[in-house]
């Protein structure tokens, strides 16, 4: 009996044994394999030195190359210098911050507020003062309706009407980009972005009247349906002028004609005296008479 027990625990000992062999080599090499460092690939990328405002054309002195790991890299962005330089910048880029295509134009686009016009849209430059400039807080990027005060061909007084609604303000005099601070500045001509025919209109309008500017909230984007006003409907329409005159017109033609009668029949009558009596006979009565 204590032989076979001894063989078991000799059996035991030895299985245990090579068990937590196994499970001590198993852990070292998981160990070891979670210690290495992973190979990471890297790539360059283009990132601003500066500050890039709009408009401003990409100098090689603007940008420098920095190296990141590749998952980091955002989408459309450069990785040589060449391959930016002369480029516009149509959407502000901050210091440090990659250079990717959405924020900036192809070469050739121009520079300022040229690169800024999608395809298709005209900017057109509208004069203004502090009235019509909202105060001075008409500032690019805000949307506003431009009203026109003009005389139509016939009417008595001029009328006020709603041209053009939700429209983008492109630059306030060469101010392309709203200032930091939001403080409000008094410009003498905002630029409105619009269509050929939005042009069309809005040249029509400032030739021939006067045009103002109604800021909007930017998340606005209903086109309210009005129907314009006139000056009449302010002070009211004038009263219809009285008849009365042309009716007695004719009243007093004929009033004046009855005493041109008797007068012609006065004329005709003479006074004839016979003794002491006096009597008025017609001229004609009496070359009849014998």
């Amino acid at each position: 009996m204590d032989r076979r027990l001894l063989t078991v625990l000799g059996i035991s000992l030895l299985f245990a044994l090579v068990v937590s062999s196994v499970f001590y080599m198993m852990t070292a090499r998981i160990r070891g394999a979670s210690a290495r460092p992973k190979k990471v690939e890297k790539t360059t990328v283009v990132v601003a030195s500066a500050a890039l405002p709009v408009g401003k054309q990409i100098q090689p002195e603007d940008v420098r190359v920095i190296t990141v790991a590749k998952e980091q890299v955002p989408s459309g962005a450069f990785q040589k210098v060449e391959e930016v330089v002369g480029r516009p910048v149509i959407n502000p880029i901050l210091p440090d911050e990659p250079v990717v295509a959405k924020r900036v134009g192809e070469r050739g686009s121009g520079f300022g507020l040229a690169p800024v016009i999608p395809p298709g849209m005209r900017a057109v430059a509208v004069r203004v003062n502090e009235v019509v400039g909202v105060a001075g807080f008409v500032i690019p990027g805000m949307r506003v309706d431009v009203l026109a005060t003009v005389r139509p061909p016939g009417d008595a007084g001029p009328r006020t009407t709603t041209i053009l609604q939700n429209i983008v303000v492109a630059a306030a005099g060469q101010q392309i980009q709203p200032d930091g601070s939001g403080r409000a500045v008094n410009v003498p001509v905002v630029t409105l972005l619009v269509t050929p025919e939005q042009a069309e209109i809005l040249t029509l309008a400032g030739s021939e009247g006067r045009i103002q500017l109604v800021l909007r909230n930017a998340a606005d984007q209903g086109l309210a349906q009005t129907p314009g006003r006139e000056l009449s409907e302010l002070y009211g329409k004038p009263a219809a002028a009285p008849k009365a005159a042309a009716r007695r017109a004719p009243v007093q033609t004929a009033a004046l004609a009855a005493p041109k009668t008797q007068a012609a029949e006065a004329d005709d009558r003479i006074l004839v005296i016979r003794g002491s009596q006096a009597s008025l006979e017609k001229i004609g009565a009496r070359e009849a008479a014998p």
